[in-house]
C-alpha cells in the first residue's frame, strides 16, 4: 500500500509475521565478567562457602595500609546471627572469604550488604566516588572436610600466589586469628609477620558448621610452610 502526501511517496510494508524473540535482543553480558548473571543455587546451612569479590581496574590498592584497615573494620561489623565471616584475605585487587549463612536468602543478603559496606569503606578512605567492585561475588559451596581445609589454605595463604617474596603468614588476612595452625618451631618464627595485628580484637567470627569447626581438622592442621594449589 502506498500513501502520497504532497509529492513525497511513503511506502508501508506489512511484515509477514509478528512475535518471537529477536536475535541479539536482551541484556548484553560483559565478556570480561567471570560470574554469569543466573540464579544462585540453594545453600545448605551445614556448608561453609568460599566467596570472592573482585575490584574494578581503577581500585587495585586494597592491600595498602589505610584501605586494609578500613576493610578490616567493616568486615568486623558485617557478621550477624544468620551470616558470619569466618576468615578472609585481602589481595591487591580481590578479597577471599570463608562465610557461613543460615540459608540462600541470608547468604545473598549478607554478601550484598558486605559488598556495599566494603565499597563505602574503600571510597571513603580514598576520597573518591564510583564503582569499586568489578562484578558480583563468586561463591563456591564447600561440602567435604578436605574441601574446607583446601579453602582455608587457599584463602589464608593466597598472598603466596601473588607476591615474589611472600612472608610466612599474611598480615593482610585473618591468619592472626586462625586457631588451626600446626604449632611448631616454624610457626613460632612466623608469628613475627603478624606483629602489627597483635592484641587487636578479631574481626571474624568462630565457625558454627561442623565442617569449618572441626571436620576439616581430620586432614591435618595447616602448616605455615604450605602454599595453595591452583584452583580447579
Amino acid at each position: 500500500m502506498t500513501r502520497t502526501t504532497g509529492q513525497l511517496p511513503f511506502a508501508f510494508q506489512q511484515p509477514a509475521s509478528w512475535g518471537g524473540r529477536r536475535q541479539g535482543a536482551g541484556r548484553k553480558r560483559n565478556p570480561k565478567s567471570g560470574v554469569p548473571h543466573r540464579a544462585r543455587p540453594l545453600h545448605k546451612p551445614a556448608h561453609p562457602v568460599h566467596a570472592t569479590i573482585r575490584a574494578a581496574d581503577e581500585v587495585r590498592v586494597l592491600r595498602t595500609a589505610p584501605v586494609f584497615a578500613s576493610l578490616t573494620e567493616s568486615i568486623g561489623r558485617a557478621s550477624s546471627s544468620d551470616f558470619r565471616i569466618v576468615h578472609f584475605s585481602v589481595q591487591r585487587d580481590h578479597i577471599h572469604l570463608i562465610v557461613e549463612a543460615r540459608d540462600k536468602v541470608s547468604l545473598s543478603r549478607g554478601m550484598r550488604g558486605l559488598a556495599i559496606r566494603l565499597a563505602r569503606a574503600v571510597n571513603r578512605t580514598l576520597h573518591r566516588r564510583g564503582r569499586v567492585w568489578k562484578e558480583r561475588y563468586h561463591a563456591r559451596e564447600l561440602t567435604r572436610p578436605r574441601e574446607v581445609r583446601n579453602s582455608f589454605l587457599y584463602v589464608l595463604m593466597n598472598h603466596k600466589k601473588h607476591e615474589a617474596s611472600p612472608a610466612w603468614l599474611d598480615a593482610r588476612s585473618s591468619a592472626a586469628w586462625f586457631d588451626g595452625w600446626r604449632k611448631d618451631l616454624l610457626f613460632e618464627y612466623a608469628l613475627r609477620d603478624l606483629n602489627e595485628l597483635a592484641g587487636r580484637p578479631s574481626p571474624v567470627r568462630p565457625a558454627r558448621t561442623w565442617l569449618a569447626r572441626e571436620g576439616w581438622r581430620h586432614h591435618r592442621l595447616l602448616g605455615v610452610d604450605e602454599a595453595p594449589a591452583p584452583r580447579e
